[in-house]
């Protein structure tokens, strides 16, 4: 019996410093990856963000994960009041920020595509992504750390491993902090999601637009040499997979919270799938960075613009290609007609 629970104690202490390990490097690479891109893509607010969130997934990975493999190794460390407390801290908080910051990814994206005159007149750049990942930071921390000031409580969870709100007190205070902690996440992924449907639907409404006017050539050129394709759709690809990721990863710990909190039967094991799952997410977010990279992918959109042109070479007409000679060689259908339609959408018809 000895042998086999000494396997299983190895294994159990190898998954936290297996995923340790792999957000630290995954984040770092991802990091590097972001530094060496090209200057315009440094000085956008989108990509400052990104960024942003590489590094707070980097330092919740590094702060967090060491205290839980010395919990493995000595079960006392939890047990000190100070310790528990701070991890209490420091799930809250980098879990709160993550979802912020997504959900300002997904803000940045709007206001670029559906509202260009205001994210123009904010002047929505590098700065003001820096300004406000500032103020996330500094607002987080203050709301995070209102149970150490005595707002509510930190407990070690049943299961020894990881300390967090104690959501099942009776105090008032405490109670509200933690159903207080569950709309605020729960606010953030609802906005996330609002924000991403805006924009696909107002691409396909650009799209359907773009099919239903004319469009001089002059127009798209101008238009094409103003404009990346490439670096708009990659965005939008970055902004979807990670929002994916990050709401996947957060949701179940904001049911959880909702559920210690208005349910009276306990569930552990539940609590424990959740906050697992919760940890995954600074693991896969750096490797959308890494896999969806300018080079790369160019290199998709190239394979995608061949397979659809020798579609369109065998099912199309010839007037079509003689339409859109330039188009159809030097960027992404899609993207070119989200760029007509844009251009059309800002230039205000003539009247009579």
């Amino acid at each position: 019996v000895e042998p086999t629970n000494r396997r299983f104690e190895d294994f159990t202490i190898a998954l936290p410093i297996f995923m340790f390990a792999g957000g630290a490097i995954g984040n770092l690479i991802a990091i590097i990856v972001l530094s060496v891109s090209r200057q315009e893509r440094k000085s956008s607010a989108f990509y400052t963000l990104v960024c942003g969130l590489a590094v707070t997934d980097l330092l919740g990975t590094c702060l967090a994960s060491p205290l839980t493999i010395a919990n493995y190794l000595d079960q006392k460390v939890l047990k000190n009041e100070h310790v528990c407390e701070f991890q209490s801290f420091l799930l809250l908080f980098f879990g709160l920020t993550g979802l912020s910051i997504i959900c300002a990814m997904a803000a940045e994206r709007y206001l670029a595509i559906c509202c260009p005159y205001t994210y123009q007149r904010w002047g929505v750049d590098r700065r003001f992504a820096q300004k406000f990942l500032f103020f996330i930071y500094i607002s987080h921390i203050f709301f995070c750390c209102l149970p150490m000031m005595g707002m509510a409580g930190s407990l070690l969870q049943s299961s020894s491993t990881w300390c967090f709100i104690d959501w099942k007190t009776h105090k008032p205070l405490a109670a509200a902090y933690s159903v207080l902690y569950g709309v605020v996440s729960l606010l953030l992924i609802l906005g996330t999601i609002v924000l991403n449907l805006a924009v696909c639907g107002a691409l396909l409404l650009m799209r359907q637009r773009t099919v239903q006017r004319p469009v001089t050539r002059a127009s798209v050129r101008e238009r094409w040499r103003a404009l990346s394709s490439a670096a708009e759709t990659q965005m939008m690809a970055v902004l979807v997979m990670t929002s994916a990721v990050v709401l996947a990863c957060s949701a179940p710990l904001v049911v959880r919270v909702f559920a210690n909190c208005f349910m009276l039967k306990n569930d552990p094991r539940a609590d424990l799938a959740a906050i697992r799952i919760a940890s995954v997410n600074p693991i896969l977010d750096p490797w959308i960075y890494i896999l969806l990279r300018r080079s790369l992918f160019r290199r998709l959109l190239s394979l995608s613009r061949r397979s659809s042109s020798t579609r369109s070479s065998s099912s199309s007409t010839p007037q079509r290609n003689l339409f859109y000679p330039d188009i159809m060689k030097d960027s992404h259908v899609f993207t070119q007609n989200l760029y007509i339609a844009i251009y059309h959408s800002n230039v205000p018809e003539k009247t009579t």
